[in-house]
């Protein structure tokens, strides 16, 4: 693509760049609309506009063009935010704090999974020799028309809400209610209210919520972004680079549900996101640290350190703070603002990734590891505060509870000031 619209300089670090910055600024309005009109048509609809300009994206000529069409994509629907912050809201809605993680990670995991596999079509649409086609140009047409037929089926599949689930009998819509209530909101289908959307924002623990959320994402900008590049140091060819990466993507893709699924089975989030976090961390230190083509096997599994542990942030983070507040209108616009905060970290690892810096990109990866060392540090300072405040409640009562002990339907009124109140840890 850079070679058939003359990109030049930095302009391919500018696309990605350029599209974080709408990208994370749309998050926290497209949350709120999700709330008000239910993801039933919100998601939908930011699935048909990332489909038609995906679509769009074949017709350009040159860089302006391509310029033009990345702002709208972040724009107009800031799909891989917006769409992943409706998502995860949305999901809130339908699973218990002990079930939403994993649930969180087999929706993102499609999209590593997504990612695995346009590796192995772009492997095979680089092969087609058109005249006037290339076959960046296919993949746009593939995946954007496969977007947008999806779109259209899911408007008419997706439920508002489990009470309003067309697949569900009566008892089973009761019995989501009850669920709900139990170990998820403090009141269930809550009306639309702007003003309760942010009075979560005025404790203290938002600001390391904000820290975390800024800094975790580096690594998964990285990994998402720019791992063809990062392959490609390796020496081998367009074509070899794209089929080298459906490894590390599917190797992510399995070690984020098994990860997932132990954090919701030990209702625990703290040490499992500090894993995570580790597993790339060391995967970025490898690859800063050696020569990639005198050393290509060391280097080449690095990069599945980096996929195991990049992605699984971006489940269990949200995973946590949802799992903390039980305002559905709070919910929302704290969802919003912290997967928009996550995209404006992509900034950096985007704006790091210059040409210049090629083909050991060091300064990119000592970034995004030193992103991850503050995301370690603040992750370890709000779950440690969290455990000490539950022990601490533990002893005023008298006796131990965890989360989960007592229904968040109780603890509607007074939050986090009742006494019984225990943190999703």
């Amino acid at each position: 693509m850079d070679k058939d619209l003359g990109f030049v300089g930095e302009q391919y670090s500018l696309l990605i760049l350029l599209f974080y910055v709408p990208n994370g600024l749309c998050d926290l309005p497209l949350n709120m609309l999700t709330k008000r009109w239910s993801g039933k048509v919100m998601l939908p609809g930011l699935m048909l506009s990332w489909g038609s300009c995906a679509l769009l994206q074949c017709a350009t000529t040159n860089f302006a063009g391509m310029l033009v069409l990345r702002l709208l994509l972040g724009c107009c629907s800031a799909f891989e935010a917006g769409f992943f912050a409706g998502s995860v809201f949305y999901l809130t809605l339908f699973y218990t704090r002990g079930e939403l993680g994993f649930r969180i990670a087999i929706f993102f995991g499609s999209a590593l999974l997504a990612a695995a596999f346009s590796g192995l079509i772009s492997f095979g649409v680089f092969r087609i020799q058109h005249v006037s086609i290339p076959g960046w140009k296919w993949l746009f047409i593939i995946e954007g028309a496969m977007t947008v037929v999806i779109a259209v089926a899911a408007f008419f599949w997706l439920p508002a809400s489990s009470s309003s689930a067309w697949f569900l009998t009566g008892a089973e819509k009761a019995a989501g209610l009850a669920r709900a209530r139990r170990d998820a909101s403090g009141a269930a289908a809550e009306e639309y209210d702007t003003g309760a959307m942010f009075r979560s924002w005025r404790s203290w623990k938002f600001v390391p919520w904000c820290a975390i959320s800024f800094t975790y994402p580096v690594a998964f900008a990285t990994a998402s972004n720019f791992l063809p590049q990062i392959v490609a140091r390796l020496g081998y060819s367009t074509v070899k680079t794209n089929l080298w990466t459906v490894a590390p993507n599917a190797a992510g893709f399995c070690f984020l549900l098994a990860v997932a699924w132990s954090s919701d089975r030990l209702r625990e989030r703290t040490f499992h996101i500090v894993f995570a976090l580790a597993v790339s961390l060391a995967g970025l230190i490898v690859l800063a640290a050696i020569d990639p083509l005198a050393r290509p096997a060391v280097a080449y599994a690095a990069t599945f350190l980096l996929a195991a542990g990049a992605y699984i942030p971006s489940c269990l983070v949200h995973s946590w703070h949802n799992n903390n507040n039980l305002s559905e209108n709070a919910r929302a616009a704290t969802t919003g603002l912290l997967v928009g905060l996550g995209n404006l970290g992509g900034i950096l690892s985007a704006a790091t990734f210059r040409s210049e810096y090629a083909p050991a990109y060091v300064p990119t990866l000592v970034a995004t590891a030193c992103c991850n060392v503050t995301c370690i540090i603040c992750t370890l300072g709000l779950g440690g505060w969290m455990k000490w405040e539950n022990k601490r409640r533990d002893r005023l009562m008298g006796c131990s509870l965890s989360a989960g002990d007592v229904d968040t339907a109780e603890l509607r009124e007074q939050g986090e000031k009742d006494v019984r109140w225990r943190y999703f840890t």
